[in-house]
């Protein structure tokens, strides 16, 4: 965490150092989230708008409109692809509904653990997805991490699948997703995030699934006391920018953009993991009960789900071993089992 303060404090202070903003030679790229504040994706965007500008010398800068001001992800999505908004953070299941590759991500338990899904973000595969879009005007910039998706519930915990059966479950609009409820035993159904906490105060859904920091911040521990950390999926964010924006910009100025996002998300990633430590006790000063599970507790749900990972298209699959292959221990030699002089 201090790391990560003192990468965003040195951003923050070039930015301020940079000429006047707003000048005839300045380009300014609009980007829109859903996403409060105090969330560290929206901190990260902020210390990549500093280092632009600083690395730009304020010729290239950043706008930053957090909170759904700018419309819904797939709203924003639409923009970037028409060249009314440069850039936007949307989570990769969003992505599913244009890119069929980023449905892999709402398949449950793809990653072993973190530091096999951070691994991916960097791999050739992880890069090679982000490109994936450019086919439907925009492109990825950057993985941001989302940590990994748990079940809460209004009215008792899910400690196992059969605790799931009867219970309409918010899923995101993935059909992949809604399979892994289904699957799972509970009754998926999509509802938009800005409504779901009157959604689960009203009884219209049963419990939803997500991060800690995001149950944390949008106060959904008030109405659905109960967390079970049984971590089924990692759905990433992803940070793009559209290409009517992007073809348009100097080789420079995507360099600037490139490094930027990069940067921030390794910021990010340092903030997230203190988000989550943060949220997770703030949850339970607060009433909420949070249930920790180990890999033999894990074991009912990830069974009623592994044919997810292998009934799949060929092409699926074959994206499916890539990025499992990450970071992998090498198969043993013949002769690994000699001990060396």
């Amino acid at each position: 965490m201090t790391r990560a303060l003192l990468i965003l404090l040195a951003l923050l202070a070039g930015g301020c150092a940079t000429g006047p903003a707003g000048t005839d030679e300045a380009r300014v790229l609009r980007l829109g989230h859903g996403l409060s504040t105090d969330h560290p994706v929206h901190v990260a965007m902020q210390a990549m708008a500093a280092h632009v500008d600083s690395a730009s010398g304020g010729r290239l800068q950043i706008a930053v409109y957090p909170s759904g001001q700018l419309g819904s992800e797939r709203e924003c999505l639409e923009l970037l692809q028409i060249g009314s908004l440069a850039m936007t953070k949307v989570s990769a299941s969003v992505l599913e509904g244009f890119a069929p590759e980023f449905a892999v991500f709402s398949l449950p338990y793809l990653f072993r653990d973190e530091a096999h899904r951070l691994a991916f973000f960097d791999s050739a595969v992880g890069q090679e997805m982000l490109a994936t879009t450019e086919a439907f005007r925009f492109r990825g910039l950057t993985y941001y991490d989302a940590g990994a998706r748990s079940y809460y519930t209004v009215e008792a915990p899910v400690r196992t699948p059969e605790d799931l059966e009867g219970l309409k479950i918010r899923v995101q609009e993935s059909p992949t997703s809604m399979r892994m409820v289904r699957a799972m035993g509970g009754s998926p159904t999509p509802i938009s995030w800005g409504e779901l906490y009157t959604a689960l105060q009203q009884g219209v859904v049963d419990g939803a699934e997500n991060n800690p920091p995001s149950y944390f911040l949008s106060r959904h521990y008030e109405v659905a006391p109960y967390f079970v950390l049984n971590e089924h999926t990692a759905v990433p964010d992803v940070l793009v920018v559209g290409t009517p924006i992007w073809d348009g910009l100097s080789d420079q100025e995507k360099r600037w953009l490139q490094d930027a996002a990069e940067a921030s998300a390794e910021l990010e990633e340092a903030l997230w993991r203190a988000s989550t430590a943060e949220a997770l006790q703030a949850v339970t000063e607060a009433g909420a009960e949070v249930i920790e599970m180990s890999g033999a507790d894990r074991a009912p749900f990830s069974s009623r789900v592994a044919a997810m990972l292998t009934d799949v298209e060929p092409a699926t699959r074959a994206l499916i071993e890539r990025i499992q292959a990450v970071g992998a221990a090498p198969p043993a030699s013949a002769d690994s089992s000699e001990v060396p002089s």
